[in-house]
């Protein structure tokens, strides 16, 4: 228990000390509470030595009222600070993994599932944000007060204030095999939360495919099975916890009869004085409270733990630009030496080397998984190399920060991704300080202007979530609108009009054109006409370089290039690009 409240306050960084305070107000809580014991003792004494009169009245009515009004001024504020602490860690939280995720090798997204990274800004932060701060601090003001009042027995009677100590020894003990058991399941809690989440995005992502093969009942089947799993695992854990809290409460009150027979007794046997009796007697129904309520929540505390190790776990994860520099480079060429890159055990690029001049057009070509796609992003640093090294401007990538890289690079991909937000909003992710003016020029250099302003809110329009409410051309033409305001000198195409019908596909390639003038160009090329004037062509099969020239070197060469133009429309196993590797 100890063990998880030093590490929840370590975890907690900056905001610790609004639960030191709060702590501390937990402790002040705790006396106001006990100061109770002594205004009974004084209206006892009073009415024993039959010396009741308006001053002690007067007196007991003072300290009871500043023990209550000192319990709600401490609570207060000590909850206060306690749901301001915890949502600035679960905000501060959510805004450093989103951080971090920014810097991550892409190998980390194939290792983790949506579902895995979803569930953890969901459902994890939200047990830090309203589980945890409440678990740490009743169990912690439980102890505090029980404690404290146990302090103030000790004072009116040794023997008394052992006792209770052996109950408390007696609760934490049970408590203790409660946390083991909590150890068990916790961590398949936390399973059917991931597994759940996940199986609810597969099937709202996969809708429009569930519905095309009319699989809703069998797609819906997994969905049930990871909630009904969930509502197991949940009702098990209560059903494991509560026969302990009942066993902790049972307890307490056991001890607190205990107090009461042995005050009794020891009056009895004249050890005791009736005052002390009587007070110890009251007591008894004070003394415990706090600790038993705290009991019931501290069965979390392993939720907590595991929540805490589920974040922790991506900050342990490496990024790739810790040593990076901020570098403006002289000229946007790039070349790569040697480069081997490979996916766990299987190797994706093979000694690969290359040359991409300033200014020039370079198209990649291969049959699908030849590792065409995979070597732009390397390129653009979505993954280190493992050996070999790519440069740009005759700077090593891995010597440049992230973000300082990245503002070379602006890409079109094939499939386009749009956010849920306004047009302009997304025009604007390639330079977020824009203004209208500079949105609106990109947009008719785009060829998306016309189509913008015929809708009812024009850039004000709200598209669906990955532009679902727009045609794909349209997306298209927003995306290249997106990376004309960058403005970078590396373009990377992903063939942008390979899925676009023909009526927007003229649009496109003088979106295209716009876009490319006077840039360093690299595209992954999946038809003829889109390569046969680039300034130099790289084929590409089983990871590795096997021709390059211009298209009518190629040509005269023969080998794969050759076969492939010579075959294109009887050609299956495999066309120019197809999908990218």
């Amino acid at each position: 228990m100890i063990s998880i409240f030093r590490k929840f306050f370590r975890f907690c960084g900056d905001q610790r000390k609004l639960f030191y305070q709060s702590l501390f107000l937990s402790l002040l809580h705790a006396i106001f509470e006990a100061i109770r014991i002594p205004a009974i003792a004084i209206v006892l004494s009073a009415m024993i030595s039959k010396t009741m009169s308006a001053g002690t009245v007067w007196a007991t009515l003072i300290i009871m009222l500043i023990s209550i009004v000192g319990c709600i001024f401490t609570r207060a504020s000590s909850t206060m600070k306690q749901t301001v602490g915890g949502y600035t860690v679960a905000t501060n939280k959510r805004v450093e993994i989103g951080e971090r995720l920014k810097y991550m090798p892409m190998g980390y997204f194939n290792d983790n599932s949506l579902g895995d990274i979803t569930s953890v800004t969901t459902n994890t932060a939200e047990n830090l944000q309203d589980v945890a701060t409440r678990v740490i601090m009743l169990t912690t003001q439980g102890l505090l007060t029980t404690f404290v009042i146990i302090l103030v027995i000790l004072i009116y009677d040794w023997r008394i204030g052992i006792l209770l100590l052996i109950g408390v020894a007696a609760f934490l003990a049970i408590n203790s095999r409660m946390q083991k058991k909590s150890n068990k399941l916790s961590p398949k809690k936390n399973k059917a939360d991931i597994t759940l989440v996940s199986a609810v995005l597969e099937y709202i992502q996969g809708i429009s495919v569930i519905r095309a093969y009319n699989m809703d009942r069998q797609a819906g089947q997994t969905v049930d099975r990871a909630i009904e799993e969930h509502e197991k695992i949940n009702f098990k854990m209560e059903k494991s916890f509560v026969p302990y809290m009942c066993v902790e409460s049972a307890v307490l009150k056991l001890f607190a009869v205990l107090m009461v027979f042995l005050s009794v007794a020891f009056y009895l046997g004249g050890t005791l004085p009736l005052l002390n009796c009587l007070l110890l007697v009251v007591a008894s129904f004070l003394v415990y409270a706090q600790l038993d309520s705290a009991g019931n929540y501290s069965a979390l505390l392993r939720t907590l733990d595991i929540s805490m190790d589920q974040i922790n776990k991506i900050f342990e994860n490496p990024v790739m630009d810790e040593d990076g520099r901020d570098i403006c480079p002289e000229e946007s060429d790039i070349a790569g030496k040697d480069i081997l890159f490979h996916y766990e055990s299987k190797t994706v690029i093979d000694h690969v080397s290359f040359d991409i001049p300033e200014k020039t057009t370079t198209a990649i070509v291969g049959p699908s998984g030849s590792g065409k796609t995979t070597l732009c992003n390397l390129m653009s640093r979505f993954w280190d190399v493992n050996e070999g090294c790519i440069t740009l401007g005759g700077s090593d990538l891995r010597e440049y920060k992230l973000d300082s890289l990245l503002t070379n690079f602006s890409m079109v991909f094939q499939n386009v991704y749009l956010f849920r937000d306004t047009i302009a909003n997304n025009i604007k992710f390639g330079k977020p300080d824009a203004t209208m003016e500079e949105v609106e020029a990109v947009a008719r250099q785009a060829c998306c202007h016309d189509f913008i302003t015929a809708l009812p809110e024009g850039y004000d329009t709200v598209i669906g979530e990955s532009g679902s409410t727009i045609s794909g051309g349209e997306r298209q033409r927003i995306s290249i609108a997106r990376a004309l305001l960058k403005n970078a000198p590396i373009i990377i195409l992903d063939e942008a009009t390979a899925n676009v019908d023909p009526e927007n596909e003229a649009l496109l390639q003088e979106a295209i054109v716009a876009l490319t003038h006077g840039k360093t160009i690299i595209m992954i090329a999946h038809r003829l006409k889109t390569v046969q004037h680039a300034d130099q062509i790289l084929v590409m099969d089983q990871g590795r370089i096997v021709q390059r020239g211009t298209h009518d070197e190629l040509l005269k060469e023969g080998g794969l290039y050759a076969a492939f133009i010579q075959m294109r429309e009887k050609s299956v196993g495999w066309k120019l690009g197809g999908r990218p590797a």
